[in-house]
């Protein structure tokens, strides 16, 4: 069992409808310590790639994304859900659908930021549907830049998103894997990883 799983198994709530609440240390409420081991793991496990870019979802992506890039000593983009007025210029457009809020949004990239000579990183905090992931690697192609991988701290196995996305041909790097929760008793069975 790895720092991750243990962690969940500690302080992770499982609730009905396959939700499994993290917010007292990664995704509203964040253990710094954790990040940084979060951002130290992503750098192994994708220590050959040259990664020029780190590139996530707003807003629990945002924190966990900003540990990955300072390992790698790169900038981090995110992709926002809602276009301000302090963004002007052409952008790149995806839509997503939201596993946790069930509702879609487009979420956009300034073309500024994200250039066809990148190699990107993408990382989140949760894989269940893989409609998020797939739309940032939507937004990479139209960029055409090169996706050198997905990093995601949870991957919820037992749903389709991860599968579909490693039929794709992306590689796929989850710190945790899930592969059952049961609300009525709290348990949490993790697959096996090298």
């Amino acid at each position: 069992m790895n720092f991750l799983e243990e962690r969940i198994l500690k302080d992770g709530i499982v609730k009905p409808g396959n939700v499994l609440k993290v917010d007292s240390f990664l995704n509203h409420q964040m253990d710094i310590a954790l990040m940084e081991e979060i951002g130290r793991e992503f750098k192994r496990r994708f220590a050959d790639k040259n990664i020029t870019k780190v590139l996530t979802i707003e807003a629990s992506g945002i924190g966990i994304a900003a540990f990955v890039a300072k390992e790698f000593n790169v900038p981090m983009v995110f992709a926002k859900k809602t276009k301000s007025i302090n963004i002007d210029g052409e952008l790149y457009v995806a839509e997503v659908e939201s596993f946790t809020h069930k509702n879609k949004n487009h979420v956009i990239v300034s073309k500024k930021f994200l250039h066809e000579d990148e190699h990107v990183l993408i990382i989140d905090d949760f894989l269940a549907n893989g409609c998020a992931l797939q739309g940032l690697i939507s937004i990479v192609e139209s960029a055409k830049a090169v996706v050198e991988g997905c990093g995601i701290v949870i991957e919820k196995g037992f749903q389709y998103g991860g599968r579909a996305v490693r039929n794709m041909g992306y590689p796929v790097e989850s710190l945790a894997i899930i592969d059952a929760m049961d609300a009525d008793n709290g348990t949490i069975t993790f697959r096996e990883q090298n």
